[in-house]
């Protein structure tokens, strides 16, 4: 989904910071469900898998959610994860409409 709003008017950063905060919120979903299930393990604060879907990795939480199964129980998770993601789809859309500079 985050490649598909590629626009020419994305700089080539933003695309990259894209790439690498949705892969960041994968694997902290992943790493957290492991250690979720070891009794004892210093977890992933709440507020940290909650702030790298706020700051774009949305669309990677939501997909280490759905994968793992990790976080789907959690009211404010399901409803946090794809609100943001929904606004930084629709912020990259009015990003992609803005004329070339």
């Amino acid at each position: 989904m985050g490649i598909a709003f590629y626009h020419h008017n994305m700089p080539p950063i933003l695309l990259l910071y894209l790439i690498l905060i949705n892969l960041l919120g994968l694997v902290l979903y992943g790493v957290d469900k492991a250690k979720s299930k070891h009794k004892g393990s210093r977890r992933i604060p709440e507020r940290v898998l909650l702030w790298v879907a706020r700051l774009g990795g949305g669309l990677g939480c939501w997909m280490g959610m759905m994968l793992f199964r990790h976080k789907t129980k959690h009211t404010r998770f399901m409803i946090l994860v794809p609100l943001w993601t929904v606004l930084w789809a629709v912020a990259l859309a009015l990003l992609g409409r803005l004329p070339k500079v």
